[in-house]
């Protein structure tokens, strides 16, 4: 395996004291950040929100894959011994790419469709996503491999997770695009709804208070954590920090500070990064 450009080796393996890198367009991956840290708390961690370019949602295929590739680079040189891509727009455009170009230990997010379909009794599930994931190739494979007997009703939220974002999980806005993309997965009967972006956890309870009662919510934080836990295991990374959190933006500190205040429920200074 080769090293990152500027990377770290030691007997061959990255040095278990540098930080695990986590990336997202904004501040949804924070919804993985906290399982990350829920499942591994004695890592550092460094966590960067792209949000000079929010929304990925929006920009074309190949400018997601020449940035993700940029991020993941500049993120091995700053010394990261794993990459965990927190934004299922990023993944679905640009992980091929990012795993072609860099050594790194890599997790990316995809919506749950395998395990949404195992848990379906009604055989209707619904997925909400931002429009770049659901005609992306990744997700129509996901559903051909794993969901082709069922009905899945794809719903796409555009400007969903910018509102989550800039106006608040409660605000009017928020509510109103929940009330418009969830009313056809509740009318068709869905009994399992996939949280297709990292943002859409955070209003969770709204989206299940617009369900019928018993509906199942699935995210990709938890099993996130997982993969991330057995490819450090596997390559001897576990461990070697001490909790230390470090929160950067490509945009305005300031601006991405009082929503990360807002979001995560306590202060955290954010810096400046531009990879």
């Amino acid at each position: 395996m080769r090293p990152p450009q500027g990377g770290f080796l030691f007997s061959g393996l990255y040095l278990n004291h540098h930080p695990i890198a986590v990336f997202d367009s904004g501040l949804g991956g924070l919804t993985v950040l906290r399982a990350l840290r829920g499942r591994l708390p004695q890592e550092d961690y460094f966590y960067f929100a792209d949000t000079r370019f929010l929304p990925y949602g929006d920009r074309p295929e190949a400018f997601l894959r020449e940035r993700g590739v940029l991020i993941a680079e500049a993120l091995a040189r700053r010394g990261a011994k794993a990459l965990v891509i927190a934004c299922n727009t990023a993944t679905a455009a640009a992980a091929e790419a990012i795993r072609a170009a860099s050594a790194l230990p890599i997790v990316a997010l995809e919506p749950g469709v395998k395990p949404a379909a195992a848990l379906s009794k009604t055989g209707v599930i619904g997925v909400l996503a931002t429009t770049r994931t659901l005609q992306s190739e990744r997700f129509q494979r996901l559903v051909g491999n794993h969901a082709n007997h069922l009905q899945v009703v794809a719903q796409a939220c555009p400007g969903l997770a910018e509102a989550i974002e800039t106006e608040g999980p409660h605000s009017p806005q928020v509510s109103l695009l929940l009330d418009a993309f969830v009313a056809p997965l509740a009318a068709v009967g869905a009994d399992v709804v996939v949280l297709g972006c990292t943002h859409y956890p955070w209003v969770a309870e709204a989206i299940a208070r617009r369900m019928p009662a018993g509906v199942t919510l699935l995210d990709t934080g938890e099993p996130v954590a997982r993969q991330l836990e057995r490819l450090l295991g596997a390559g001897k990374l576990l461990g070697g920090g001490s909790g230390q959190l470090t929160v950067a933006t490509s945009g305005a500190p300031a601006r991405v500070a009082a929503t990360v205040d807002r979001l995560w429920g306590q202060h955290l200074a954010v810096e400046h990064w531009e990879p």
